[in-house]
């Protein structure tokens, strides 16, 4: 999916919709965002050393997700998050990286997702979560 076709999915736009493209790999997610270095959430983490905060990242990983929910998503509902658990930050993600996703469902009971992912850059594992969802509205 292209960024277009992601928008008919999620409601995100700019500023916040945070992935280039993504697709399915099976039953992962995978998504992929190259960081430019004039997003607003660099403009003050760290002015001269920036690094794409954590929870950036964990955005990111829920975004790809809720690609895994196509077909499953009507217009009107939107997903939201109800947890994150056991988030690791293993490595820094600076300007002119781009971020890979892998994620899966690990389980659901409509309207609650749970999940898992990981972000890499590269060969270098960034940050690992598990985390939920649910789908709000119509």
């Amino acid at each position: 999916m292209n960024k277009e076709e992601i928008m008919k999915l999620l409601p995100h736009r700019e500023d916040m919709l945070l992935l280039d493209d993504a697709g399915r790999d099976g039953e992962e997610a995978v998504g992929h965002y190259t960081v430019r270095g004039d997003e607003f959430f660099l403009r003050g983490h760290f002015p001269g050393n920036p690094i794409v905060p954590g929870v950036i990242l964990c955005e990111i990983l829920a975004q790809s997700a809720c690609v895994l929910l196509e077909g499953a998503l009507t217009e009107g509902q939107t997903p939201v998050y109800t947890g994150l658990d056991k988030v690791r930050f293993r490595s820094p993600v600076r300007p002119g990286d781009t971020i890979q996703t892998r994620c899966r469902i690990k389980r659901a009971k409509h309207p609650f997702y749970f999940a898992e992912g990981t972000a890499s850059v590269g060969d270098r594992v960034c940050v690992t979560a598990e985390f939920s969802f649910a789908v709000t509205g119509s």
